[in-house]
């Protein structure tokens, strides 16, 4: 039987027990406390056997998954100042580390495991409080997830200074510009594809010149001439002295299981935020709003 669990992607709750040498009453209570990896399927626990294995790990002291952080999603240049950072705070000790792959990918690499926190925003911040928890379900294993509020910041159009006539974003002549637009799934495409709607315009009606998947490479592209225009914050157009049209404020909020949100270094990261350096970094890049950072704005069993 043991043979056969070690080949398996998804274990039942009777070999979970065997595996994890507990009753079966113990594994239901775990599964629908949220505790252990878990998913229904009409009616019955499945478990993936990886993420089990994983869950493991991360409830061993010390374990080796104690150890780093990986953080996946969203771009925004104030985390990733943050993120870079961080390493010096806690030496060789443990690794931090932040790949940008956008909101909705984030959230797919969370939900197979891939990675401990997703950073995510996804429209108006007034408007958060129903859109992230809204988007988060769509994925497997929220029920096991939390979201925590990391800081809002000023969300608009990123624009060359030769083309900054146009400072109401009511005026932006949108045929006559060059954009550089976001990858599908990246919380700054959708805030794009909003705007646009306003004008009752498309995103394939677009002069699109180019495409960047981040923050920052969008803002290089701008500033290198290889477009005018583009969707951003204001913070990253300010580190490249580009000019910038305010169109909203959005909520960046982050996604993390439940085990992962007691762990120290996540901890540690929104102590650092919070904390006078965090706080100075935030204020000198521009666009921030720390007031609620920290604050835990759903859990994944609501």
């Amino acid at each position: 039987m043991t043979e056969m669990i070690a080949d398996t992607l998804f274990m039942n709750v009777k070999q979970v027990a065997e595996y994890l040498h507990l009753n079966e009453k113990k594994v239901y209570a775990l599964a629908s406390e949220g505790q252990i990896p878990a998913t229904k399927v009409t009616g019955k626990w499945l478990f993936p056997k990886k993420l089990v294995d994983r869950w493991l790990l991360e409830s061993c002291h010390s374990g080796l998954m104690a150890d780093r952080l990986l953080l996946t999603g969203s771009d925004d240049p104030f985390l990733q100042a943050i993120m870079l950072r961080l390493p010096n705070v806690v030496g060789n000790k443990a690794l931090y580390s932040y790949s940008v792959t956008g909101s909705r990918m984030g959230l797919g690499l969370l939900s197979q495991g891939h990675a401990d926190v997703a950073a995510i925003h996804w429209g108006r911040a007034e408007e958060s409080h129903l859109r992230h928890p809204g988007l988060i379900r769509q994925f497997s294993h929220h029920r096991q997830w939390v979201l925590v509020h990391a800081f809002r910041r000023t969300q608009g159009l990123i624009i060359r200074s030769d083309h900054y006539d146009y400072k109401d974003p009511d005026n932006i002549a949108i045929n006559r510009l060059r954009w550089a637009v976001r990858q599908e799934g990246a919380g700054s495409q959708r805030f794009l594809q909003e705007w646009l709607s306003g004008f009752q315009t498309q995103l394939d009606e677009l002069n699109v010149s180019a495409e960047a998947f981040s923050e920052r490479e969008m803002a290089s592209m701008i500033c290198r001439g290889e477009a005018d225009i583009g969707p951003g914050s204001l913070s990253a157009a300010r580190e490249y002295g580009l000019e910038f049209v305010p169109v909203c404020e959005e909520a960046f909020d982050l996604v993390v299981p439940r085990s992962v949100y007691f762990r120290g270094l996540f901890q540690q990261l929104f102590d650092y935020m919070q904390g006078s350096e965090g706080l100075e970094l935030a204020r000198s890049l521009g666009g921030y709003d720390m007031s609620d950072c920290g604050k835990l704005v759903w859990n994944g069993a609501d």
